[in-house]
């Protein structure tokens, strides 16, 4: 009785705040015009959606189901946020086999002509622009520790065969990977080491990072050590298109137009503002050029990310801002620590179409892979201009393209087994949210309700939580369902605002940004604005959203 009295009462205190946050329009637009009243609510908003769990450290990680000095200090596992009971909820429930949970995200296709033919959900909300970025920026520092070489003769459903999702090569800081490099040797082979200057070349008139590979196909010796492309030993990529490959600090930075486009735009704007920096103090060494340009280019990036980005997935009518004082007591400003949740959570593949528009044309998603000459043909402009127009695909079950389901798809359930994970409801409740009592409960699609119930029975209970968090209906106004929305909330704000970069004495240190710097800081409030200073002066300028520019509030 007791905890049906405190379901409801949790229920009703986040229906109530979700309604809030969700209506009276005009009331929010005039919190957001009065400056200090938008600073309190920004920031008791911020807390409270970080407050939804229990904040770091966490208890356990991926090295031991117990606590201990070692787990609790070795960074090169992730941290967990809950603990896997032995069985679900004590019972003896068998978990169905990961090739058929795998089957929950296949998205539904058929073959025509010997090609297959997919139908992809599209997303109310989003554009291809924001799949793009949700890979680029998700993959500095969600970072797996990679396979070893010849785990593809392991068994397919050996979590061996795979990345290891229970320890990572990350930093565990937003500090843009796929742009400078996993460490500082990476980082020095990008630069030019002189003027704060990344490496780069000019095609078509357009600034593009320098090819990684020589003449004869080898890696250029400043380039060793680099980690070697993902993809490069794919069958279909030809000698032109591996000619093509540019040098870059993530071994996905070729991976896929989106990823290549954001990298490449990056690496423009740090080098357009280690010029104005050098300009302002022409005193500056290389050093100071490029270690305050990096980190203007590493915060302009965080603005972008809660007041863009997040502000997107949101379905709220209050817009979050970058303001980081005031949080320095909250208990949850610790030291950043990824949880092995947080790494999966964040595979959101269907929203990436089975078919992309791209310089005009259709093109099944595995032709925009492993091929940088797509950057080259016509420039920036047009691809970004391209991919705000198109829709993304929802993200939901039975909607991740074939070409994932051996990639991401499997090797996700083969991995959370591993490590192990507890269940979907115990999410819930961990997340301030009441446990479900069952399917018809999770969500309004007869299918996922008949496919759950067929491979783990009729108690919700049992659920997994993988499928269980793409299986929630959507959230009306938002990119994601509820439970997926909340812990990316608990994450994403507890992972920016940690960053050293915001402390106090940093964030307000004249050197730490330089006074250009952080004009270019506040002065950057659209992804958009970036891609507009980093065009030839020439070009059309293009669409850049994240939001359909037709989406309405429901």
């Amino acid at each position: 009785m007791q905890s049906q009295l405190r379901s409801s009462a949790l229920d009703a205190a986040n229906s109530l705040q979700f309604w809030l946050l969700t209506h009276g329009p005009r009331f929010w637009n005039t919190v957001q015009r009065v400056g200090p009243a938008e600073r309190v609510v920004n920031r008791v908003l911020i807390n409270s959606g970080v407050m939804k769990s229990d904040p770091r450290p966490y208890r356990l990680s991926t090295l031991a189901d117990y606590p201990s000095i070692e787990s609790l200090t070795d960074r090169t596992y992730n941290s967990r946020q809950l603990a896997a009971p032995p069985q679900p909820n004590g019972r003896s429930a068998p978990s169905p086999s990961p090739s058929d949970v795998a089957e929950l995200f296949r998205r539904p296709g058929e073959r025509v002509d010997g090609k297959l033919v997919e139908e992809t959900k599209l997303c109310p909300k989003s554009t291809v622009l924001f799949a793009y970025v949700a890979q680029w920026f998700t993959d500095g520092f969600l970072r797996s520790r990679r396979a070893e070489p010849g785990a593809k003769d392991y068994p397919e459903l050996d979590p061996r065969r795979y990345r290891d999702i229970s320890r990572t090569e990350s930093t565990q800081e937003i500090d843009m990977t796929p742009l400078y490099g996993l460490n500082r040797e990476q980082t020095r082979a990008l630069r030019t080491l002189e003027r704060g200057r990344l490496r780069s070349q000019s095609i078509g008139g357009e600034e593009f990072p320098e090819f990684l590979f020589d003449a004869s196909g080898e890696v250029k010796p400043e380039f060793e050590c680099l980690p070697p492309p993902v993809g490069i030993d794919n069958k279909r990529v030809t000698p032109e298109m591996k000619a093509s490959f540019f040098a870059m600090g993530s071994d996905a930075g070729n991976s896929q137009i989106g990823y290549a486009m954001l990298n490449v735009l990056f690496l423009r704007e740090h080098n357009r503002i280690a010029g104005e920096l050098e300009r302002n103090h022409p005193d500056w060494d290389d050093e100071r050029l490029f270690q305050t340009t990096r980190n203007t280019v590493v915060v302009a990036l965080m603005k972008l990310v809660i007041e863009e980005y997040i502000n997107h997935i949101a379905p709220y009518h209050f817009q979050f801002k970058l303001q980081p004082a005031g949080f320095s007591k909250q208990p949850w400003m610790r030291p950043n620590w990824i949880a092995v949740e947080f790494n999966l959570l964040y595979r959101w593949h269907s929203l990436m179409p089975s078919t992309l528009t791209v310089h005009g044309e259709p093109r099944a998603l595995e032709e925009t892979i492993n091929d940088p000459r797509l950057l080259t043909r016509q420039g920036l402009g047009p691809l970004f201009d391209e991919a705000s127009r198109q829709r993304a695909g929802k993200v939901c079950l039975f909607n991740t393209a074939d070409f994932f389901h051996g990639l991401t798809t499997l090797p996700s359930i083969v991995q959370s087994r591993a490590v192990p994970l507890a269940r979907y409801n115990d999410y819930r409740e961990a997340c301030k949210m009441s446990r479900l009592q069952s399917l018809d409960e999770l969500s309004s699609d007869s299918r996922v309700r008949a496919e759950l119930a067929r491979l783990y029975g009729n108690d919700i209970d049992d659920v997994e939580f993988y499928p269980g968090i793409f299986a929630e209906d959507l959230r009306p106004n938002s990119v994601l369902p509820g439970l997926l929305g909340t812990m990316v909330g608990v994450h994403a704000f507890s992972q920016l605002l940690t960053n050293p970069l915001l402390a106090p004495k940093i964030w307000d240190h004249p050197d730490t940004f330089g006074p250009e710097g952080r004009r270019i800081i506040e002065e950057t409030n659209s992804l958009a604005a970036i891609v507009k200073r980093n065009l030839p002066k020439d070009a059309p300028e293009p669409e850049v959203r994240m939001t359909r520019a037709d989406w309405t509030r429901v």
